[in-house]
Parts: C-alpha cells; structure tokens; sequence
C-alpha cells in the first residue's frame, strides 16, 4: 500500500480523486439503467483503496468488489455491500459469513460448506453464482450450471442474490468470441427463468466489455463491474475518460561524464560522446519497468529524456542533452505531463509488453501518495 504519512519526497504518486470521480459517472451514465459496482481489489490497483473506494460512492457506486476476506473488511465502514469476486478458501468462510460478505459460489460443494457455517453462525448468507462461460479460470462451467444452480438454490440459510460471469476477451473487438459468449451465458438465463430461477443482479460486462460490448450491460443484464475504467486506461471506444495519475521523483545529480563512460550495472550504455548525465532517485524497487533500460523516457523541465544503461533498484540514469540547465532536485515525470508534453502510462506497458493494471499494481510502496481533490 503507498505509504501516505511518511515525509520522504524522492517518488511521488499523484491521484486526481476528480478526474476519478467524473469518469465514474461518465460510466453510469452510459450504462443506465444498469448499477455499477467498483471494483477496488489489490488496493484499488495500488492506488489507495480507502480515498478509491470514498469517491467511487460519492460518484454513485452501489457497492465494492474485492478479491478476499480481508480486502473486504477494509471496507466495513463504507456502508455498502462487498462482494468477493473470484473464489473464497475453506479458512475464510467463518470470517466472511460472520461480516456478513457478499460471496461467491463457484460450485456446490464451495455452497454446502458455507450453507454448514451459515447454519452455525444463526445467519444468512448472500451470495452470487459464478458461471465460467469462457474464462477457464474459476466457476461452474456453462454446460453443468443449469443442474448445478438447481441444486445450490435449496441449501439452507443461503439467499442468492445474483449470477455473473466473466469476459476474457472483451479488449479485442475483432474476435467473436466475447459476442458468443455473451449470447451463451443470456442463454443459460433464459433457461433459469423458463425454470422459475431468477436473479436480483445479473452480470457480465468488466471495463472492457463496457467499453466494447454495449450488449453486456443491457437486459438481461443489469449490473457492471468497473475497474480500469476509474483511471481511464482501458481501451475506450465510448467513453471520454481522462487519466489520474502523474507518476514523479527527483534529480538527485546532474554531472558531466566524458566519452566512452559505461552506464549502469552490465555496462549496457556507452557514451558516444561528452554527455550531461542525469541520475533521478527511483528505481525498480520503485515500481520503475526494467523494460525501460536504454529505452524509456522521461519529462525534465518539459523536455523528454532518453533513459540510458539498466534501471537499477533505487536509481535511474539519463541522458540530459535537452536540458543543459538541468540541477538537482528538479521535478522528473515518469508518468504524467509536463511543459505541454506526456508521457503516458500506456507507454510502459508497450516497452513491458504488458497492460495497464500491470503497471498500477507495480507501483512500490516508497511512493508518497499525494491526492487532489
């Protein structure tokens, strides 16, 4: 979690709560009458899970989703309903059904032993059915979910109160594959209902799908599930969401080093000629790709930067043939604007060959969270 009482400066993480706070309701407007639940797992992406979470409800989330049990008792006090998304282990249960958790169900014997604690504890507990229509991940698969469903909804001191699935491929619009998935799992509700089985949420639709897919949050649906979409990195076709984050640390040198200097661990980099070298105080233990060596940049006084040798652990080195006034202690934009240029955080997951929520997850702990309101 980024550390936000300590009085160290060198990394800083910069969060505009207004920016989040609009792009979540650009999203609840386009999905209306659909409800949105936001997804806050893993620290709200390393972003502070806490001030993510209070501007989310502010904006109209109707509740959290979350990974585990203890992910979710951070959020007691918001007074919405958490819901645990993926799976939950035999050794959470106690704790989940004594907090009173939204749960999954990824098959029936996962229910009957939450239906045995439930029984113990005098309580009755909510839960949503997790369908795999495509994922291979976790829930029951689509071809066993009918009979399956049938037999989950009579255990005792359980109330279901919902059926979701998931979309693996929603990020590519080319495929068919997300749009047959989506006709399946409506499929599968149709056949519930004809059975008399109905459901109070049903779900399908991640940031992707919203995005991609205006199928998956129309009925039957009525719910989604918006994660990257609060920080405006996902692939957005219908939506103008905005970045909120600004990723920056220090020059902590700037000196001049002769032709032929060896940059950094491997000695990767050689100077072709006499060079103002910069060294920024931020590494990987920062949250720093190592994918950036030799070819990430950075912003200096609004100039960009070329990165030269290997990222190492708490420093990285630059080229500052742009700026030949640079002095340390000047401001370095690793992710974010400056002086009218950007460097976006999609930038890094091409250079790691990666995605976005990769890179958020990434960022270290040493950062200073910093919000702006």
């Amino acid at each position: 979690m980024p550390n936000l009482s300590k009085a160290s400066t060198r990394v800083t993480l910069e969060i505009n709560l207004g920016q989040i706070k609009r792009n979540f309701q650009e999203v609840c407007k386009l999905v209306a009458p659909s409800k949105v639940t936001a997804v806050v797992k893993a620290n709200a992406y390393g972003l502070g899970v806490i001030e993510i979470a209070q501007i989310c409800k502010e904006a109209g989330a109707d509740s959290f989703g979350v990974a585990d049990v203890d992910e979710a008792l951070e959020l007691k006090d918001m007074g919405l309903p958490i819901m645990i998304l993926g799976s939950i282990l035999p050794g959470e249960i106690s704790s989940a059904v004594e907090h009173e958790l939204i749960l999954p169900i990824n098959d029936f014997e996962g229910a009957r032993q939450i239906s045995a604690e439930a029984i113990k504890q005098n309580k009755k507990v909510q839960y949503q059915i997790l369908v795999d229509s495509g994922m291979g991940r976790l829930g029951i698969l689509l071809e066993k979910a009918h009979q399956e469903i049938k037999k989950i909804i009579t255990l005792p001191n359980l109330e279901c109160i919902g059926i979701y699935s998931h979309l693996p491929l929603a990020d590519n619009i080319e495929s068919d594959c997300t749009g047959k998935q989506i006709e399946s799992f409506q499929s599968l509700i149709k056949d519930l209902e004809a059975d008399g089985i109905s459901f109070e949420n049903i779900h399908t639709a991640n940031s992707d799908g919203i995005n991609n897919y205006p199928q998956a949050y129309k009925k039957p649906f009525n719910r989604v599930r918006l994660g990257l979409n609060i920080y405006g990195y996902s692939n957005q076709k219908q939506l103008d969401l905005q970045t909120v984050i600004s990723f920056k640390a220090k020059l902590v040198l700037a000196r001049k080093l002769p032709v032929g200097s060896f940059i950094g661990y491997g000695k990767t980099h050689c100077l072709e000629k006499d060079s103002l070298i910069g060294t920024i105080a931020a590494g990987y233990a920062d949250g720093l790709p190592l994918a950036l060596s030799n070819c990430g940049q950075v912003l200096i006084r609004g100039k960009k930067c070329p990165i030269i040798g290997r990222v190492s652990m708490d420093y990285t080195t630059v080229d500052l043939s742009a700026v030949p006034d640079a002095a340390c202690g000047d401001e370095v934009i690793f992710i974010g604007s400056q002086g009218g240029e950007t460097i976006p955080l999609q930038s890094w997951a091409l250079l790691k060959d990666t995605h976005a929520y990769d890179i958020l997850c990434a960022i270290s702990p040493r950062a200073k969270c910093v919000y702006i309101k």
